[in-house]
């Protein structure tokens, strides 16, 4: 049954239409729910959170600062409209509307929607509204379902204006969407907001992650709340420091460049055992920062007191001369993506930096089916990602001839929509978020739980259910009361 009264006011004709309707058994549109949704205060927010990243593409190319959309059955006069249209047709049920969006600081968002009668339709949209409610009726009575409600929350953290953030808008969007689409509520968060921990079921580090940085402090008390983590603090540690993962790699026979563990009493062995040029690196270097090429010993001798200010101990490695390094991205011990990181004409590196360390160029990446990756460099990658855990790696890897040599393993690796995904497609995303999903859901059945402190929010802590891991149990336990001492502490 379609409702098409003048009002659907609280007790007037159109809605008493739809409660009695709905009373008989009837299914109206729209539902005395629907309703209700287009009175409530927080609908345009929530359709605005829901639905930015449609908004924006949809209408980033007008130049006016408000736009008025006419909903007519999910379907808008212009047809380049009809995707929008039709998400909130879906959304709302409700057969005609009207849409108002404003633009602030070179973005949309929807300032209001509303339900309109049909003698609000423009002369010009009349006969259009008639043909695609035919259009509609004759295509039978369909049920629009409303989006299952979120079951669990996730919080993204990232840093607004990293420069070089691990992933672009356009994937952000993706991971978010991905997510929803999965029952998962989701939420952007920034360095500010880590005393919202608690509200969520699971963190999501989208910046570049370091162990003296907030984003290893957010980490770790995500991880003691007990939230799922990805990467939780163990990953980052490990990833963060090229000493331990030179250590660890050689103790487990994996290949990688002739290595050498740097202090101030041995410098003089650099170029005997790796010869020139070679490798300098910071133990904590990332994104070509902190990595340093030296062509000859006085170059050398010149570097290496700058980086030992800094750190007991850093890395020095043979270079090996490659068009690309490879990247294989790892998670829950599986691979998500494998792709060809370009140098810049006439680098060596896939990032080209000044003195100043800004960045100045930037190699392609290029992605592969991961079933045409070389079986070598598939199982080096996920042999080393596998020494680390069960996170999310990228793990870098020069190939000369038919022998493999791992660079690093990476926590937090890169995803940017248009490089890492260009094989994968969406189906990376919805990878990445059923990890997320399925760990979620274990971690409800096999021992966390959110705490009710009798207001019916269970948002205050969480509590460990029995469980059979023992071990599992007291790891919870020195981290909580790690997290306790500093909270004291602060």
């Amino acid at each position: 049954m379609f409702n098409l009264c003048k009002s659907y006011r609280y007790q007037s004709s159109g809605y008493y239409v739809s409660l009695l309707a709905e009373a008989r058994g009837h299914k109206p549109l729209p539902k005395v729910g629907a309703i209700e949704d287009l009175r409530s205060r927080n609908l345009t927010r929530y359709l605005t959170e829901n639905l930015d990243a449609l908004i924006q593409r949809q209408l980033g190319s007008l130049t006016s600062d408000d736009f008025e959309l006419g909903i007519y059955f999910g379907r808008n006069i212009a047809s380049r409209y009809d995707p929008l249209s039709h998400q909130l047709f879906t959304l709302m049920q409700t057969p005609l509307l009207r849409a108002r969006f404003e633009r602030c600081r070179n973005r949309w968002a929807l300032g209001s929607i509303r339900s309109i009668a049909a003698s609000d339709i423009p002369s010009g949209h009349r006969e259009f509204m008639v043909r695609v409610a035919t259009d509609y009726f004759m295509g039978g009575t369909r049920r629009m379902k409303k989006p299952p409600l979120p079951r669990f929350d996730l919080g993204i953290l990232h840093e607004p204006n990293n420069p070089e953030p691990p992933s672009n808008e356009k994937a952000m969007q993706k991971f978010k969407r991905a997510a929803e689409e999965l029952g998962m509520r989701v939420q952007f968060i920034t360095r500010a907001e880590i005393g919202r921990l608690a509200e969520f079921d699971a963190l999501f580090i989208r910046d570049t992650t370091f162990v003296n940085h907030y984003t290893y402090r957010f980490s770790r008390r995500a991880f003691a709340k007990g939230l799922v983590v990805i990467d939780e603090p163990d990953s980052i540690l490990k990833c963060n420091n090229k000493v331990y993962l030179a250590e660890l790699l050689a103790q487990h026979n994996i290949r990688t460049p002739k290595t050498l563990l740097v202090h101030r009493k041995n410098i003089s062995q650099v170029v005997r055992d790796l010869g020139l040029p070679c490798i300098l690196k910071q133990p904590d270097s990332s994104f070509s920062r902190g990595v340093i090429k030296v062509e000859t010993e006085t170059e050398l001798l010149s570097r290496i007191p700058g980086l030992l200010a800094k750190s007991a101990l850093i890395i020095a490695q043979e270079w090996l001369p490659t068009e690309f390094d490879w990247r294989v991205g790892i998670l829950d011990r599986k691979v998500l993506f494998v792709a060809r990181y370009c140098f810049p004409a006439g680098h060596w590196q896939i990032i080209k930096r000044d003195e100043q360390q800004h960045k100045l160029n930037e190699g392609a990446t290029q992605a592969i089916p991961v079933n045409q990756a070389p079986e070598e460099v598939v199982w080096i990658a996920l042999t080393s990602a596998n020494l680390i855990g069960d996170g999310f790696y990228g793990v870098d890897i020069k190939q000369i001839d038919n022998r493999c040599y791992v660079i690093e393993v990476n926590d937090n690796p890169n995803v940017d929509a248009g490089n890492e995904d260009a094989v994968a497609k969406d189906t990376l995303y919805r990878e990445v978020m059923s990890t997320f999903l399925k760990r979620i859901e274990a971690r409800k059945q096999g021992g966390l739980s959110k705490v009710d402190d009798g207001s019916g929010r269970a948002d205050r802590g969480f509590c460990r259910v029995a469980t059979a891991d023992q071990a599992e149990a007291d790891h919870f336990k020195k981290m909580l009361m790690t997290e306790i001492f500093t909270v004291i502490r602060a």
